[in-house]
């Protein structure tokens, strides 16, 4: 039982990573992000293969997220040119697109027979690698977090937050919003692709089916749920939605006549009511007051 909850609890905190980027990108700058699945995968994969060809995973770590972010780059300056609908369609393809890459690249990714055998972190820690996975996970959601309040309370978060309150009112005094838009974007990804190292040397082995556009939607509805623009939201919003989604999983004991497809149909509208029920009651999410704290 304390294997369960461990494993749990480290996917749950990186989920928070998840959400703590997108909240950079949305909650502050207002960037529909519909492409998070694609940053993860690609801090999964790039850390996956280079500790494959010895790499130390401190710096396949590194590289995870100094490449998602340069990924995030061209997206960030489309971002510029494109009204929020638009570049949530562009995200969403994106990520299909970085899918179908890993997919059919066997030359480089193995394609859907995927990476197994990737080194685990702490493996030489034995019993206690997953306790101490959790704690550094643990301690990297507590930075991101602090690092994301004193950032908006920084002059650059001002600016960020003024970029998604009336970016044409920003225009007018003078700003120029179009760097801050794409670092911010690169931020949010290189978060993503960090959370996507750990995941990869967590689990161990991964392959181009466990990095669907569900993924995304399960960060944005986390996030929704908790509070946009909120770091409590964002990290309680995902611990949340963890417990939906795990809890529901033992609904079948007292569910009877529903079979296991059934119920993860039903696990998925549980959510999906929680989600409905959240943003006609509580718009601004569970924790979110409309500005981030």
């Amino acid at each position: 039982m304390t294997a369960y909850l461990l494993a749990i609890g480290i996917v749950a905190l990186i989920y928070c990573l998840l959400a703590l980027g997108l909240n950079l990108q949305f909650g502050l700058t207002g960037l529909v992000n519909f492409g998070v699945v694609a940053f993860f995968a690609v801090g999964a994969y790039t850390s996956g293969l280079l500790s494959l060809q010895g790499v130390p995973l401190p710096l396949s770590f590194a590289a995870a997220a100094v490449l998602a972010a340069l990924l995030a780059l061209p997206i960030g300056l489309l971002s510029l040119r494109l009204r929020d609908d638009y570049l949530a369609i562009v995200t969403l393809g994106f990520s299909e697109a970085v899918r179908i890459t890993i997919q059919q690249e066997s030359w480089l990714t193995q394609g859907v027979q995927g990476l197994p055998g990737l080194p685990k972190l702490f493996a030489s820690w034995g019993p206690v690698s997953d306790a101490a996975i959790f704690a550094v996970l643990l301690g990297a959601v507590a930075v991101v977090a602090w690092g994301t309040v004193r950032l908006t309370g920084s002059p650059f978060g001002r600016l960020l937050k003024a970029i998604g309150d009336d970016e044409a009112a920003l225009s007018a005094l003078g700003k120029d919003p179009a760097r801050f838009k794409v670092q911010v974007f690169m931020l949010g990804a290189a978060l993503a692709g960090l959370a996507g190292a750990f995941y990869a040397h967590f689990i161990t082995f991964i392959t181009p089916e466990q990095f669907i556009p569900l993924i995304t939607f399960y960060v944005w509805m986390g996030l929704i749920m908790g509070g946009a623009g909120s770091v409590r939201g964002a990290i309680f919003g995902s611990l949340l939605l963890m417990v939906f989604l795990e809890g529901s999983r033992f609904a079948k004991d007292w569910v009877p006549g529903v079979s296991e497809v059934g119920m993860a149909s039903l696990r998925l509208a549980a959510v999906g009511l929680a989600l409905i029920l959240i943003t006609l009651y509580r718009p601004h999410g569970l924790w979110g007051g409309g500005k981030s704290q």
